[in-house]
């Protein structure tokens, strides 16, 4: 058996970054199926490796998230053009498994079913067309309905499709009724990951005083509305709270923060360069609650953020600023805090408790380590994944043309 999986932005563990798409070649390769990477680099060759098993071709078709709206677009049309000439000449595959943020990525999965029967699964990661138009970044009436209509189209011609979220799931079924739409969410590392208590030297490499530690560690772009982490480090500032805040990674706004952060004199912030897998282990390891936020936009709340579940499976009290999927589950399984977005105080009074009693710190963090093991283990998700994989390369052939 041989599954293709088109990702453009495919990484590693040794480069860092989001780790699903090498997750689920990996939990393929595993069970002695045959995967094929095609993804894209900032390089300038064509270029192929064998990494754990997993045959990967970069392209070479620069993409950074600096990127503005335009240049993405053209970035991911590229991509699109060469995966699917590389990927004509690669025998015998059963089937293609494409991953979308981009939308258009359905696109070359579609055109692979037309031209070579080879049907695809298409992974809904986010609600495109709709995140970048609550975003404002696509405006134009006509130019919406093409992508609303794109939308549906590669929805209808998948033979499943695979959501990360209940709220993907649930829209997805809306647009594509009697569709099969699978919910496989972002994996919880927790052979990786482990609780532990923290260590002194790490404290010292990255200059972290030995407070209560919350951590964002992520991409820092628009849609993350990290503004209002800000304003939370500043009112933490104001009221004495104990608390020391990190900010790692990369993204359009990262030179920002590092004025803000300057200009605000905030002795409570650290802002970390970009980290590879070790790195973000490392941050976690010193790390007492992990904070996820995004910008006031419904579209936001659906996502399935691997900083939620690196966080789980760490065991660290999960701090959030928006609705939606993720609120409701850490309420109810006691394991996390919702900010309210429009308040930095709020900030304080919820984290205050945690602060002033590590007891209660602790039972949020077991909880936060138990979702994870029960629910979202990447061995569990990783074999039904796997699972639907083989439902699917076995289910009906495409049709003839």
């Amino acid at each position: 058996m041989k599954v293709l999986l088109l990702h453009q932005h495919f990484k590693t563990p040794a480069t860092g970054g989001a780790l699903r798409s090498y997750y689920l070649a990996k939990a393929l390769v595993d069970r002695n199926i045959s995967v094929t990477v095609i993804t894209g680099y900032n390089g300038d060759t064509l270029k192929s490796e064998k990494i754990e098993g997993i045959e990967v071709h970069f392209l070479p078709v620069p993409y950074d998230n600096r990127f503005g709206f335009w240049k993405r677009s053209v970035s991911f049309l590229k991509y699109n053009i060469r995966a699917v000439n590389l990927a004509a000449t690669i025998p015998e595959i059963d089937i293609c498994y494409a991953i979308s943020v981009p939308l258009t990525i359905g696109v070359a999965a579609y055109w692979l079913k037309q031209r070579y029967r080879i049907n695809y699964v298409f992974e809904v990661g986010d609600l495109w067309p709709e995140a970048p138009i609550q975003m404002g970044f696509v405006n134009n009436y006509i130019f919406k309905q093409v992508l609303y209509g794109l939308e549906k189209f590669i929805y209808r011609h998948a033979a499943a499709i695979v959501a990360l979220s209940p709220a993907i799931q649930n829209s997805v079924e809306k647009k594509a009724p009697g569709k099969t739409v699978y919910l496989v969410p972002n994996m919880a590392d927790t052979e990786f990951y482990r609780p532990a208590e923290k260590n002194e030297n790490l404290l010292k490499k990255f200059g972290i005083p030995q407070k209560f530690v919350i951590s964002y560690i992520g991409a820092i772009g628009l849609a993350n509305g990290l503004d209002f982490y800000i304003e939370c480090a500043r009112a933490s500032k104001q009221a004495d709270l104990p608390v020391h805040f990190i900010l790692c990674g990369d993204g359009a706004l990262l030179n920002y923060f590092h004025r803000i952060v300057k200009q605000y004199q905030l002795s409570n912030f650290t802002i970390l360069s970009f980290q590879d897998r070790q790195g973000v282990h490392d941050i976690m390891s010193v790390t007492d609650a992990t904070f996820i936020c995004y910008k006031p936009l419904p579209i936001l709340e659906t996502g399935s953020p691997n900083k939620y579940f690196d966080g789980l499976a760490a065991g660290k009290l999960i701090a959030i600023n928006f609705g939606g999927w993720i609120k409701q589950e850490i309420e109810a399984e006691h394991c996390g805090i919702f900010i309210d977005p429009r308040d930095p105080t709020n900030f304080v009074r919820k984290l205050k408790p945690f602060v002033d009693a590590s007891s209660k710190l602790k039972e949020c963090q077991q909880a936060s380590r138990l979702l994870a093991e029960s629910k979202y283990s990447r061995k569990i998700l990783s074999e039904k994944f796997a699972e639907i994989v083989m439902r699917e390369v076995h289910a009906s052939p495409v049709p003839s043309q």
